[in-house]
């Protein structure tokens, strides 16, 4: 897939990258949001499509550093947008340290469809991965996703992940786990019961309690704190 430039992800958000559809249902209360991004009329763009959806509070920053500080200041805010290429280092460093501050609910919104970087970003912490070249359609979804307490990729870089991620079982031998099946343990590492899982999927909880079921047998354990001990040490969580 081609990645955007800046010039066309710029058209994508001057023509309703994030239509006002994005607030989720029934969300209803005005929201706080940081957005990061060093391109000042994307980042302007995006700021005010979010006031006009409902947005209560919108902070901008075009850095890392510049974005520590909004955060310092503002506390935790309901949602935060970035870009993973910033001027003075990578977003998803930003990422891990807002989560540390107790961020819940971060999206990347990058130009770049590279494996390593949309699995990167969500073992640093993102729930959504999406790209500057979406529709307005997926961004809505994603973000709806999020701010619901949900995980969403972009359909475009879905398939990078579906693939699956290798985790040592308790023999020591390397199991492949699908991308479903790694949403499931991050959901468990969080402390999400499976009905609290189920919901943020849009799984039933039967569905969920297969899942781990699948996940226990690839891994040689029922107990879901030493599965999802295995898929931290192997990286595959956080």
């Amino acid at each position: 897939m081609a990645t955007v430039g800046p010039g066309m992800a710029l058209r994508g958000v001057a023509s309703g990258l994030l239509p006002p559809a994005m607030v989720p249902h029934p969300r209803e209360e005005m929201f706080s949001v940081l957005v990061v991004d060093d391109h000042p009329l994307l980042r302007e763009a995006i700021a005010q499509r979010l006031s006009s959806m409902g947005a209560g509070t919108v902070h901008e920053a075009a850095s890392i550093s510049e974005a520590r500080t909004r955060a310092l200041a503002s506390g935790p805010c309901d949602l935060a947008i970035l870009d993973l290429g910033l001027p003075d280092g990578s977003g998803l460093d930003l990422i891990a340290e807002l989560r540390a501050q107790g961020w819940n609910r971060v999206v990347v919104l990058a130009a770049s469809d590279d494996p390593s970087a949309v699995r990167a970003a969500f073992q640093a912490g993102a729930q959504a991965y999406l790209l500057k070249s979406a529709s307005p359609g997926v961004v809505t979804d994603g973000v709806r996703r999020v701010l619901e307490g949900g995980l969403y990729a972009d359909p475009s870089v879905a398939p990078l992940l579906a693939a699956g991620t290798r985790v040592p079982a308790t023999d020591n031998t390397p199991r492949e786990l699908s991308a479903r099946e790694v949403e499931v343990l991050q959901l468990v590492a969080d402390g999400r019961s499976n009905k609290e899982i189920g919901d943020a999927l849009s799984l039933s909880a039967l569905t969920v309690k297969s899942h781990l079921s699948r996940i226990g047998r690839k891994l040689g354990t029922g107990d879901r704190a030493q599965m999802v001990a295995l898929a931290m040490r192997a990286g595959v969580i956080r």
